[in-house]
């Protein structure tokens, strides 16, 4: 196409300029051409073919004032072109509005079915008045960037409410449907003037060319997909029953409803396996979560039982879904209560969905949509049904997590030390952080002698088996304790007593879950004693304790710590001697805390700077100074706080090894014993006792021959010699002369053994007292 037009004419069509292209393409001259209308001119057919034998077309554009140009666009364009406006504006379906600069409608599409005079009537008026939009000045910044920039506006989405438009500025098109909100997709092209395909720069700017297209049944469509895609990805992340129901409806409201309420059953909060359904009326249901405005008339946490003949019992009952519009009397027969807060809240309608598994019945998901929130259709039910059953995977998951845990916790319950021992010498106190999953545990055992031992392990297990081990490796260590065994041979059974337990797991069938499954657990145990003021302690593959002397100087033990319970490979045991002041504390700790126990700069070494506090005041300081990481979930602390015996609470001699030590031990013993303040019946069985254990140690042990009272919480009398050789208790017959005396001391005391040291041994024994006599 030339620069220059090949026709001009005015605004009546009258030919006013002919150029000499016009002249070789229609054969007239300017002359005969000049003062003609231009219709009658372009009538005849003589003109239609060019010396190239191609069909012309011809393009009409304003120019300056009231003329206007004709241009010649050569080939088949023209005849496509005028088919293409003619299919745009008298064919297709999808409205179409030519607009000027002020955005005003200079003409409209005329769709099948529209009568012209409809399309006409739009001429002149404001596009932002069509349709209704909800946001006016959107829909026009949009349209006026496209016109200042140039840069096309494809599918920019707008809503509208075709009733809300004037009537007469309604567009035209099958795109109204009376009373819902409609989702419109915009595409505006900016129009420019025409004067020559080379010059770019300083085109006149006619207007815009706006298209829509109703896409509202796609772009619910897309909600709805876009609903389930974040529900499947945002729901059940957690093995939380409360956490997972808030998921749900932190999902859904407000992109999907404007209110979401979740109901449980009551019992799975416990664990308890759902009931088939239909559900009975009058199982409690607990709100779990509600998201929404107004606030919720009743709390989360409140428990409720449906009301017969409402749509909650309807939808517990039959196990379907189901769409309600919120309209009339609702249900005020049978629930005024419920019906008023729905009323109050404006709602419209509400979709109900059963929370379902396997056919057994988990609650109840209720959505609500209010005020100018489009009504939910019949579309939405499929969609509340496939939420409904995610929800109630993630539900039923956690429901199980739940029940194994109270499986565990009532295992693991019995295995923590319910109330600690009062001693005269060590006081402790225990910290277990916050978890669900602890393979942590402790004890404190009272001794002989008025000794302590202080027991810390783990094992790598989790969930019943792990509770299985800990009560399997506790009752060890308490058995083995019994005996009075030093840590590190305690210790070297305990290891004896976990390679048993790998044998038998690799002997179980194989269908068995823990068949040839590893084994493995680590375990402290350390012995107190008041008299020589140290710890011995022993290691299987678990940190050493923190040390905090009573200035605040914090150190870690040094202590051989020996491979895991159930390794392969084991090595001799080895015991460390502790020396620990009076007013010393003791930390024992989980594995996980070993970082946070480094002197100096440890959180602990810090809590424990005044080691003086009460025991409970630092194990709330500690647990304020640890991080809330899940790594230290179930974590373990055990303090013990040292101090030396008191003086007036035992008495210790050494005695001559001939005849004379029985009546000397018979006469020191009842001095102490009034000195206490204790009964005569329990003077003279300890008497008894003293006389027995002192006659065997003269005569069967060797010297040096020491004996030891001890009053804590029971009154402990000890016989040390230089002898190694254990004493047997025998069952003398009726007419036997001897043998009866260790059967007499069984009689007289609570408890009585034998302990080992490198220097001999001690025969002990301890009977229990009245809290009077204590």
């Amino acid at each position: 196409m030339a620069d220059a037009p090949l026709i001009v004419v005015d605004s009546s069509g009258v030919v006013t300029g002919w150029s000499s292209g016009a002249e070789q393409r229609f054969g007239l001259s300017a002359a005969d051409a000049a003062g003609r209308p231009v219709a009658d001119l372009l009538a005849g057919g003589a003109w239609r073919r060019t010396r190239d034998d191609a069909a012309p077309g011809l393009w009409v554009e304003p120019l300056a004032g009231t003329d206007w140009g004709i241009w010649a666009s050569d080939g088949d364009v023209g005849a496509v072109g005028q088919a293409l406006l003619d299919m745009m504006f008298l064919q297709s379906y999808m409205p179409v509005r030519v607009l000027d600069t002020e955005l005003r409608v200079m003409r409209a599409s005329v769709p099948p079915g529209i009568r012209s005079d409809e399309a006409d009537a739009l001429r002149g008026r404001l596009f932002t008045e069509l349709c209704g939009f909800e946001e006016p000045d959107a829909v026009d910044a949009f349209l006026r960037e496209v016109l200042e920039t140039g840069v096309p506006g494809i599918r920019r989405l707008f809503h509208a409410r075709p009733d809300e438009a004037p009537d007469d500025a309604r567009h035209t098109g099958p795109l109204p449907v009376p009373g819902e909100r409609r989702a419109l997709s915009i595409t505006a092209l900016r129009l420019e003037e025409r004067q020559g395909e080379q010059r770019k720069e300083g085109r006149t700017v006619l207007g815009v060319a706006v298209s829509m297209i109703d896409v509202t049944e796609e772009t619910r469509r897309r909600h709805r997909a876009a609903t389930l895609t974040a529900v499947r990805e945002n729901v059940g992340a957690t093995l939380d029953i409360e956490a997972t129901c808030h998921e749900l409806v932190d999902t859904l409201v407000p992109a999907y409803a404007d209110v979401g309420v979740v109901e449980i059953v009551e019992s799975l909060l416990r664990g308890e396996a759902p009931q088939p359904g239909p559900m009975e009326g009058d199982v409690p249901l607990r709100r779990a979560a509600y998201k929404g405005l107004p606030p919720p008339a009743r709390r989360v946490g409140d428990i409720r039982t449906l009301v017969h003949g409402t749509p909650y019992q309807q939808a517990l009952t039959d196990l379907r879904a189901r769409l309600i519009p919120l309209t009339g009397e609702l249900w005020a027969d049978v629930d005024p209560a419920q019906a008023r807060v729905i009323r109050a809240a404006g709602s419209h309608t509400l979709l109900l969905a059963p929370l379902t598994l396997r056919g057994a019945v988990l609650g109840l998901v209720s959505l609500y949509r209010s005020g100018d929130s489009e009504p939910f259709t019949e579309e939405d039910i499929p969609v509340a049904a496939a939420v409904a059953s995610r929800a109630a995977l993630g539900i039923d998951n956690a429901r199980r997590y739940v029940h194994e845990y109270t499986v565990v916790s009532a295992l693991r319950r019995p295995l923590l030390p319910q109330r600690q021992a009062e001693q005269p010498a060590v006081r402790t106190e225990h910290l277990v952080l916050p978890g669900r999953d602890s393979t942590s545990w402790f004890d404190t055992i009272s001794l002989p002698g008025a000794r302590t031992a202080l027991v810390i392990g783990e094992v790598t297990e989790h969930g019943i088996h792990a509770a299985t081990a800990l009560g399997q490796l506790r009752t060890v260590i308490q058995a083995l304790a019994a005996l009075d065994l030093e840590p590190d041979e305690l210790i070297a059974r305990v290891y004896d007593t976990a390679a048993m337990l790998v044998r038998e797991r690799d002997q179980l069938p194989p269908e068995d879950p823990l068949h040839r499954s590893p084994f493995s657990a680590s375990c402290l145990y350390a012995v107190y004693d008041p008299f020589s003021e140290s710890c011995v302690v022993a290691s299987a593959g678990h940190p050493a304790p923190l040390v905090v002397a009573p200035d605040g100087t914090a150190s870690v033990a040094t202590v051989p710590v020996g491979p895991l319970l159930g390794a392969e490979e084991r090595g001799p045991v080895a015991a460390a001697t502790v020396q620990l002041r009076e007013g010393s504390l003791l930390a024992l700790y989980s594995s996980v805390l070993r970082d946070h126990a480094e002197p100096p700069s440890g959180v602990l070494c810090q809590a424990f700077a005044h080691p003086d506090r009460p025991l409970a005041q630092l194990c709330e300081a500690a647990a304020s100074a640890l991080p809330d990481a899940p790594g230290l979930q179930g974590a373990v602390l055990l303090l013990a706080r040292t101090r030396a015996m008191p003086p007036e609470r035992y008495a210790a001699w050494e005695l001559p090894h001939d005849t004379t030590a029985p009546a000397a031990a018979r006469r020191l013993v009842a001095e102490r014993l009034a000195d206490w303040n204790l009964p005569d019946g329990t003077g003279d069985a300890t008497e008894l006792i003293v006389s027995e254990l002192v006659t065997n140690a003269v005569r069967y042990g060797r010297p040096p021959v020491k004996l030891r009272l001890i009053l804590d919480r029971g009154l402990t009398c000890e016989i040390g010699d230089g002898s190694t050789t254990a004493p047997h208790m025998k069952y003398a017959g009726a007419v036997d002369e001897g043998g009866r005396g260790l059967f007499i001391i069984s009689q007289l005391a609570s408890l009585w053994g034998t302990r080992y040291a490198p220097q001999g041994k001690t025969v002990w024994s301890e009977q229990t007292l009245t809290p009077d006599e204590e």
